[in-house]
């Protein structure tokens, strides 16, 4: 289901729907951040999603990245909460989301990189290569938190 994102923009439709969601920033022994470019709107992004009824947090993160990266993991900490208001994703099907994700921090565990319904490429990268890849701006700060070392509690 293609999506657009809407930052600070005054024209930006008003959002119709709340959901918890969880992204993770899964980093290898070797410094590299594992991302995955998505099948609705062509950017790289970090794993992540919708939390489910009956599921933890940090139970969504692992599912989550394993579903979309091949990819298990183990949660280490939190790297920010992003709940702005003023970001909002449309999608075709009328919903309008209100950004509201908790950003995991995660190492690998195993797996085999694959792609996924929702993603056209999956891959590791250095911290340097990921200023050059075409990524939204909310997922672009999760990133730089995370590179920055200085984890926010809120954003």
């Amino acid at each position: 289901m293609p999506r657009r994102d809407f930052e600070d923009d005054p024209n930006a439709p008003k959002p119709n729907s709340l959901v918890p969601a969880a992204s993770v920033v899964v980093v290898g022994d070797d410094g590299r951040v594992l991302l995955q470019r998505r099948t609705d709107n062509g950017m790289w992004a970090l794993p992540g999603g919708r939390m489910e009824l009956g599921e933890s947090l940090a139970d969504c993160g692992v599912r989550e990245t394993l579903e979309e990266t091949g990819i298990n993991v183990e949660i280490t900490g939190i790297v920010g909460t992003y709940t702005d208001p003023g970001h909002v994703f449309a999608y075709d099907d009328g919903e309008v989301r209100q950004e509201f994700s908790i950003c995991l921090l995660a190492r690998p565990t195993g797996g085999e990189l694959r792609v996924s319904d929702e993603s056209t490429e999956v891959a590791w990268f250095t911290p340097v290569e990921v200023d050059d890849l075409p990524m939204v701006a909310s997922i672009r700060k999760r990133v730089n938190d995370w590179r920055s070392g200085q984890f926010p509690i809120v954003r």
